[in-house]
């Protein structure tokens, strides 16, 4: 709909915005350097850093054995004005701040001391979030703030916001997060935008009386019309007193045509995901027995594990970062080995994973129909896959119209999402991994037809 397009314009100011209004807008992560988490957070202050170095400079110029009495006192005053401007700024706890801001993100003592280039996408989203909070703009833009937060830094992150005293806007797909940290909601619609006092919650029901109340005076008005069209039709040649009723009704035809007649309400379609058809496979079809891990050089994650799942299984992991969920999915998935013990599989398991760096990982210079016809030349028969075939299987998922067409690499998140569980769902599997899907696609029903088992994880502590 063009939600980030918007954020970016007004990031921009490709819109009037007083000249006072200081914004940091977060989209991206930081880039990887050998700065660490903390020095990348404290050197984006850039007027503190260059005070810092302008008082380790004048410093220099006071000791210095050729400087003069006059230079001195010039120095010295001039010292003083960056000392108490620094003091203002509260520069002396500026570490303590960035440390607190990234603990309450998920980053340990030892994890602030790691370089940027370390980390993950997620992580390094994080760093550029944290960023941002240490800066405090007047307004800040947060584009998916919540996409690579677990639940104990999304709370952290809701709490910190309510407090935030300057202009906040953002987009989020956590109905939770709106509900909690919003007071006025948006809707992007239509070319449009219309506005809603309120969280999200208050925004569904005010919307839904609006609508609803919006239809009923377009079913009204066209009810009127159509008597009225009617009336004209019937009488307008008949007697001469019938025919003067006609007009006057064919004048109020027009007068209520010209005053402006309401729109009928354009409903969101419904979105269902089904997955095809996986087939039965008998149990078990997953089994974990015996099973050890642990890194090279590293805590052993897993010990003597025994676990197992069959096609009847919905299973989530929960639990605090670092616990082990994606280790554990990628030892099921046979990305990892384990040290000790063994993963046995069914013979016949097709498997298929979704992560929060799926939707990343699609070839940016194809569009959604020619990746689908390179991934699925042909159907079960052997036949080949038609271009409409093509677009019926991302069009399942909300992937339609002039997206299907755009290049992968200009799509949104959401669509890049779209499209990969699009994909998965033509590999048709019996067993689904999905590490952090709702990160990244919009809470929806998901039908699952065939019992295809499902194993989840999500951030929790």
């Amino acid at each position: 709909m063009g939600k980030t397009t918007l954020l970016c314009a007004i990031a921009a100011k490709m819109m009037p915005i007083p000249k006072g209004i200081d914004s940091y807008f977060v989209r991206h992560p930081v880039d990887p350097s050998a700065a660490s988490a903390l020095e990348a957070v404290l050197e984006v202050d850039e007027e503190r850093h260059e005070l810092e170095a302008e008082a380790e400079w004048l410093e220099d110029l006071l000791t210095a054995e050729n400087a003069t009495m006059e230079d001195q006192a010039e120095v010295s005053e001039r010292l003083n004005e960056v000392y108490e401007r620094l003091e203002q700024m509260g520069a002396s706890s500026a570490p303590a701040k960035a440390m607190n801001i990234l603990a309450g993100l998920g980053f340990t003592p030892d994890m602030q001391k790691k370089a940027t280039s370390d980390f993950s996408g997620g992580w390094r989203m994080r760093i550029s979030l944290a960023r941002a909070l240490f800066v405090n703009p007047t307004m800040l833009i947060l584009d998916g703030p919540t996409a690579h937060l677990d639940m104990e830094a999304v709370v952290w992150l809701e709490t910190y916001l309510a407090k935030f005293q300057g202009v906040l806007l953002f987009v989020s797909h956590s109905t939770d997060f709106m509900d909690n940290v919003a007071t006025q909601t948006i809707l992007m619609r239509q070319q449009k935008l219309w506005n809603f006092g309120g969280n999200y919650s208050t925004y569904m029901r005010t919307r839904e009386e609006k609508e609803t109340s919006q239809q009923k005076q377009y079913v009204r008005e066209q009810e009127q019309i159509q008597d009225l069209k009617d009336f004209v039709a019937k009488f307008g040649h008949g007697t001469a007193k019938l025919a003067r009723q006609a007009k006057s009704r064919e004048k109020l035809l027009n007068h209520v045509v010209e005053a402006g007649l309401t729109e009928a309400v354009t409903f969101d379609r419904p979105l269902k995901i089904v997955f095809p058809n996986a087939g039965k496979l008998p149990p078990p079809v997953l089994q974990l027995q015996g099973v050890t891990f642990a890194y090279p050089n590293g805590r052993t994650i897993f010990q003597n594990e025994d676990f197992g799942a069959d096609m009847d299984s919905r299973i989530c992991l929960v639990g605090p970062n670092g616990a082990g969920k994606s280790t554990l999915l990628k030892l099921i998935s046979g990305e990892l080995v384990p040290t000790d013990g063994m993963v046995r599989r069914h013979h016949h398991l097709r498997m298929a994973k979704f992560s929060q760096h799926s939707a990343d990982q699609l070839p940016a210079d194809l569009t959604p129909i020619e990746f689908m016809l390179r991934e699925y030349p042909k159907d079960a028969e052997g036949t080949a896959t038609g271009i409409e075939t093509a677009r019926a299987m991302v069009g399942r998922f909300g992937v339609t119209g002039p997206a299907q067409n755009q290049k992968i690499g200009t799509l949104s998140d959401g669509q890049k999402a779209r499209l990969a569980f699009a994909w998965i769902a033509e590999k048709k599997p019996n067993f689904i991994l999905m590490d952090e899907c709702a990160r990244r696609f919009r809470r929806r029903a998901a039908e699952g037809r065939g019992g295809a088992a499902r194993l989840g994880s999500a951030r929790s502590d």
